[in-house]
């Protein structure tokens, strides 16, 4: 007799190691279902609605055939002037990113979404990090591309690799930028009693071991 299958009480609904790095650091632990749901253009959408709602199409699409799990997704953009950065498909386009962030500060927005199915338990938020780039050499610009690693990056650059060098200061959640904003995350799976922390045990009395051995 095969033994019962044991479903996971979190999934992460994103195949980004980014993310799976930051759940495994907290402590979390998850299944990972990618979810089956392509990334577009915001069109006329805000971008903090268009990540947001981006978010709860891929929370939802993977707890379609999870209804007992919680399931996270996540999407993370980048924005500069209202124009919202994706990942660059080319290095012409990595060059474009890269110049027009350079020496400027831009806004980082991440939609999360943890849900539910069974009794529709859905919370869903937009979480902004401002991040201010140094003044960038066209040499460094092109070195930088020449590594690989903005290639499958929003914005083209990784704040947690190589690109730490291009960033001068951040405003709000470091966390956020690499792609998930961990403090949120938690907050509502430790509200939602999801995830939680053992009592500590009490230490000892002094003397409550003579007291016991007498």
């Amino acid at each position: 007799m095969e033994p019962p299958e044991v479903k996971p009480k979190i999934i992460l609904a994103s195949n980004s190691p980014r993310r799976r790095y930051l759940l495994k650091r907290a402590g979390l632990r998850f299944a990972v279902i990618p979810s089956r749901i392509r990334e577009g253009e915001p069109g006329g959408a805000p971008p903090e609605r268009f990540v947001r709602e981006l978010a709860i199409a891929k929370a939802r699409d993977v707890a379609g055939s999870h209804p007992e799990s919680w399931v996270i997704g996540a999407d993370t953009v980048v924005v500069v002037d209202g124009t919202v950065l994706g990942k660059p498909p080319s290095i012409e386009e990595a060059r474009r990113m890269l110049t027009r962030l350079s020496g400027r500060t831009h806004e980082v927005l991440t939609g999360f979404c943890i849900y539910r199915r069974l009794d529709e338990r859905l919370f869903a938020d937009t979480v902004r990090t401002a991040v201010q780039f140094k003044e960038l050499a066209p040499a460094e610009i092109e070195w930088y591309i020449r590594t690989g690693e903005p290639f499958d990056k929003a914005g083209a650059y990784a704040i947690q690799g190589i690109g730490t060098f291009l960033v001068r200061r951040i405003e709000g959640s470091y966390t956020n930028v690499v792609g998930l904003p961990v403090c949120e995350v938690i907050e509502i799976l430790i509200r939602e009693g999801v995830v939680g922390y053992e009592r500590p045990q009490p230490a000892p009395l002094e003397g409550a071991a003579e007291r016991d051995a007498s």
